[in-house]
């Protein structure tokens, strides 16, 4: 049978037309054979039938003003509509796939083979026992679209939908596409560059879309589709909770001064009101169709006893629940169950307290049902509504909050302070004896309420830390029990969070501790005293108490943007692999259950990849079963926006992780050859040095400012943080996301590959071409790091056109460009040269798919780097090139499908 009645050639060509239709008659004709001109002479050239891109310059540099607003406008919106065109190709690859054709990476695959090498019902229960995976959504600004054209777009998504999947007759199919021409008429007349920047509460606004709008019914189908996997090769095997989502958005302090306690408690209300609504909704539908006659069906014990107690508790909403419905327990029991969710937001007694005493009550409608023979009731609308309860509770998503660790450690010393302890002038060791006597001791340290005259850091802190005990009073402990801690370098930095939380009652030991602190480890020095700080800590009188009543559970951030920036991506994946193997080793070693939390960008350089690829890359040493990473910017939108889409992502993270969690069972210490090891710690330090000497290079900043468009970046309202941490404009002051951004906007994805080649050389200069080749394709087909390591450089350099970056680095001063980009463009050649010896192909992209979009793309990106380019030469721009020259970075940004 026949899913679909288009392709996603067909989609492309037809929205390519429909943008030069609209081009046509919003401009004119004069402006569509314009952008047909630059089109057909970007097309040429890549298609060898021009020798240069002379005609393309030429026409470029020919525009004038406002017809350099219209193109840059034509080919952003043609991009927007081509990514709409990608997004439904993955659709049908996935319904495909539900219809008999296997796709890779796929659960059901994943069970079939269990059974057929032995796996018994009870390993696999212990397997799924194991496994919790927590996407975190973070507010990181690397979202370039406005919210308004990200709905315009989603509305011609839905009516592509049903153009594919809808069987219409002509005069239907004309309405559908006479609909979509005029949302891409009204996307053409709709702003897309941003007049202001997003405030923090967009910012938790647009998480709380995805959840609401996407994972919240996906959910309950996600779990379907894997109970009836399971059953497939096992009988009574039960699935049982496997995700948790989390958010950052509206909670993260870190550089950011405008999310301030009222914005989180902002956030935590409305997620609140938005699961009460969602379950009020699903209680009224499930009210429909338990309408079972009790005289015909047995009401069963648990369902009596519970309507028993609601009637002590609620006697007047009884009553008219069984005037409403006579005979009618279920119906009678769930409106009893909307009255205790109306309270939840309300000043009367009776609500629900959390999310678990819900699910209780909804427990007993599944027992009740099970005793009547009503499984099939049960499969397919109680346990759907179950599973979305397990899983969003009453919080929707649980936050973590987060602060740079400076900010703790100023708090502390000037608190103290008041009291006459001088914090500042004690070493680390004092440091770490004072707050864990201060942690142990019953009466408080410090005056909360009147904390003298202290900073206005420190008054932020703890106004916090006070706001801290109320969210938990106010919304419970699992809406918000974790808190991060940026740059996080010696155990006092940890403890001082414990301490802050200790004053205000979150902690009170030995008897309770309602937070997770968190290290986030992301510089080198961190990394590799990963074990002193988490060794310090573990024997810490007070942390291992803290950490005995959050069930001897360490979780630890791994940050992978900081990483890479300061040490490159070569150095970085080392650090990060070979530090949480001895993580994950020392954990173990103290009986401590590690859960790391991988700080993941959207982009390669950022930690970003395909997911299940990351999981499966991971050392056996971390693979707990357990695992949390962060999901942001235009990475959530591409994998959460569609419901198809978004049940995918979630079964190939289910996929990774329990094939994982099943090979480090079989071998807990991954047992990697020392050669391998050797070649990695020849490689990764030289990698280092070669991407730390680019850095410090005199002129390097210079160059960078010169040769890219930072400085459009910077003030592009993508979020609410600045880019910058202190204002300061150098490489370490920048923000991982700016940095990486504006590399990707020069087509030149230098945080993704630069210095790998120098690293490999280091090693085959070592140990000899001949051998050092053989042993790197042995680690190329045994070593899923490696392996994955590398596939993702070869994918940066993919992305990478040499030719366009060149025409940024023509902007630089004469000796910055002979300095830098030779330098640049050699490291580029000689990385691509590697991959492909080391790998074997004779491509640098493996999948065919992914190549052909490239294909599609690179022709019409090629004129808005060129204009970009063009623009950022002007010494003085117009307010109208400002606006185009903006437009041009959302341009890009869509065309490369990738900001940073």
């Amino acid at each position: 049978m026949e899913l679909h009645n288009r392709d996603v050639r067909t989609d492309v060509r037809e929205l390519g037309a429909l943008v030069g239709d609209v081009l046509a008659a919003q401009a004119s004709t004069e402006a569509y054979e314009t952008v047909e001109t630059l089109r057909n002479a970007a097309i040429a050239y890549r298609r060898g039938d021009a020798s240069n891109r002379d005609d393309l310059h030429e026409a470029v540099d020919g525009l004038s003003t406002t017809r350099e607003e219209v193109v840059a406008r034509a080919f952003t919106t043609y991009f927007e509509l081509i990514n709409l065109a990608e997004e439904r190709e993955r659709v049908r690859a996935v319904r495909n796939a539900d219809d008999g054709t296997a796709l890779h990476d796929s659960f059901d695959a994943t069970i079939a083979e269990f059974a057929e090498n032995g796996v018994d019902a009870a390993e696999l229960e212990e397997l799924l026992a194991d496994v919790l995976i927590e996407p975190t959504f973070t507010a990181h600004p690397t979202e370039a679209r406005r919210s308004t054209v990200k709905s315009k777009l989603q509305s011609i998504a839905n009516h592509l939908e049903e153009l594919d999947e809808r069987n219409l007759t002509d005069r239907e199919r004309r309405a559908v596409w006479r609909d979509v021409s005029a949302e891409v008429t009204s996307l053409w007349g709709t702003r897309q560059v941003r007049q202001r920047a997003p405030e923090p509460e967009d910012e938790a606004r647009n998480v709380q879309w995805y959840l609401e709008n996407t994972l919240f019914d996906v959910v309950g189908d996600a779990y379907e589709e894997f109970e009836e996997t399971i059953s497939k090769e096992y009988d009574d095997v039960d699935c049982p909770k496997l995700f948790e989502f989390r958010s950052w958005a509206g909670s993260d302090r870190d550089g950011n001064p405008f999310v301030t306690p009222e914005v989180t408690d902002e956030t935590l209300e409305r997620q609140r009101e938005i699961a009460v609504e969602k379950y009020r909704d699903r209680c009224k539908r499930l009210s429909a169709v338990l309408s079972q006659d009790g005289n015909r069906y047995a009401d069963g014990d648990a369902l009596a006893r519970s309507l028993a107690a609601d009637a002590e508790r609620f006697p007047t909403v009884v009553e008219e629940a069984r005037e409403r419905y006579p005979d009618e327990p279920y119906r009678q029991k769930l409106r009893l169950m909307r009255e205790r969710l109306d309270r939840v937001n309300d000043v009367r007694p009776g609500e629900y307290p959390d999310g678990d005493a819900f699910l209780d009550d909804l427990d007993i409608i599944a027992e009740s049902l099970r005793a009547d023979g009503q499984e099939s009731v049960l499969e397919s609308f109680v346990e759907p509504f179950r599973r979305q309860v397990d899983t969003f509770g009453l919080t929707l998503a649980s936050l973590d909050l987060r602060d740079h660790r400076e900010n703790h450690t100023e708090a502390v010393a000037e608190a103290v302070g008041v009291e006459g302890v001088d914090y500042r002038g004690m070493d680390e060791s004092e440091r770490v004896d004072f707050l864990t006597e201060a942690i142990l001791q019953e009466d408080p340290v410090i005056d909360l309420d009147e904390p003298g005259d202290v900073s206005e850091t420190t008054e932020r802190v703890l106004q916090r830390f006070e706001s801290f005990a109320e969210w938990q009073e106010e919304y419970g402990q699992q809406a918000i029990d974790t808190y991060c801690i940026s740059m996080t370098e010696e155990p006092s930095h940890v403890l001082e969070v414990l301490f802050l939380s200790d004053q205000v009652g979150v902690v009170s030991l030995p008897d309770h501790c309602a937070v997770d602190v968190v290290p986030l480890l992301e510089t080198e020095s961190a990394l590799n005293g990963a074990e002193r700080i988490l060794g310090t800590l573990f024997e810490n009188e007070a942390y291992a108490t803290a950490l005995e009543t959050r069930n001897e559970v360490q979780e630890v951030m791994l940050g992978y943007s900081d990483s890479n920036k300061e040490n490159g991506f070569l150095a970085a994946n080392w650090d990060l692999y070979e530090n949480q193997r001895r993580i994950a080793r020392f954990c173990r070693e103290e009986d401590v259950t590690l859960r790391l939390f991988h700080g993941r960008g959207g982009s390669i350089s950022r930690g970003g990849g395909p997911m299940n690829e990351a999981l499966l890359a991971l050392p056996n040493e971390t693979v707990t079963g357990q695992v949390k990473f962060t999901e942001q910017g235009e990475a959530i939108a591409e994998k959460y926006a569609n419901p198809r889409i978004a049940e995918r992502e979630l079964e190939q993270m289910l996929d990774a992780q329990i094939r994982a969690r099943k090979e480090a069972n079989e071998e807990p210490v991954e047992n990697v050859p020392d050669r391998w090891v050797e070649a990695m710690e020849i490689m990764a330090p030289a990698a280092r040095e070669t991407y730390r000497d680019l850095l410090n290079t005199d002129g390097f900043v210079s160059y960078f400012e010169q040769a890219t468009p930072i400085s459009v970046v910077e003030n592009l309202n993508l979020g609410s943080r600045p880019a910058s941490r202190s204002g300061e404009r150098s490489v370490e002051d920048l923000r991982a996301i700016p940095w990486v951004f504006s590399w990707t906007q020069t087509r030149l994805i230098l945080p993704g590959w630069y210095a790998v080649a120098s690293g490999i050389d280091a090693y085959l200069d070592e140990v000899g071409e001949e051998e050092g080749l053989a042993t790197l394709r042995e680690m190329f087909e045994e070593w899923p790091f490696f392996r994955t390591t590398l596939d993702n450089a070869s994918l940066a350099l993919a992305r990478t056109e040499p030719e366009i970056a060149a025409e940024y680095a023509d902007l630089a001063d004469d000796d910055l460009r002979e300095r830098f980009f030779p330098e640049l463009v050699g490291e580029y050649e000689r990385g691509r040269e590697l991959v492909l010896e080391i790998s074997g192909r004779d491509q640098l992209l493996r999948r065919e798919w992914l190549e052909e979009s490239l294909g599609r793309r690179n022709p019409y990106v090629d004129p808005l780097n060129l204009l970009q380019a063009n623009l950022l030469g002007r010494t003085h721009r117009t307010d109208e090139e400002e606006r185009t020259l903006r437009l041009t970075v959302n341009g890009i940004a869509a065309g490369m499908k990738n900001t940073g």
